[in-house]
């Protein structure tokens, strides 16, 4: 279901989603380690930001919106810019 939001110009698009989906599930967990967490959280923006060219091509895309309104798939946008700001809260940019 999600390589479809995946861009046509990205290769391996397979590899990709397995790729952001484990970091995500791996990332999540290290902000529960307080040793590691300012680190984890850099590593959620990256891959915030790595991920935000899916999210426009979901919204310029029918196909890759997956049937989600267009209203939704445009909030994600300025939502995805507060959650970076959120984790970068959390990172040791600013310890």
């Amino acid at each position: 279901m999600y390589k479809r939001i995946i861009p046509p110009y990205f290769p391996y698009p397979k590899f990709l989603n397995i790729l952001s989906g484990a970091l995500e599930i791996i990332l999540g967990i290290l902000l529960c380690i307080p040793m590691v967490s300012a680190c984890a959280a850099v590593g959620i923006i990256g891959l915030l930001i790595a991920v935000f060219p899916a999210n426009l091509f979901m919204y310029a895309n029918n196909d890759a919106g997956l049937g989600l309104p267009k209203w939704t798939l445009l909030l994600r946008l300025p939502v995805q810019v507060l959650l970076i700001l959120w984790a970068y809260q959390y990172s040791f940019f600013i310890k």
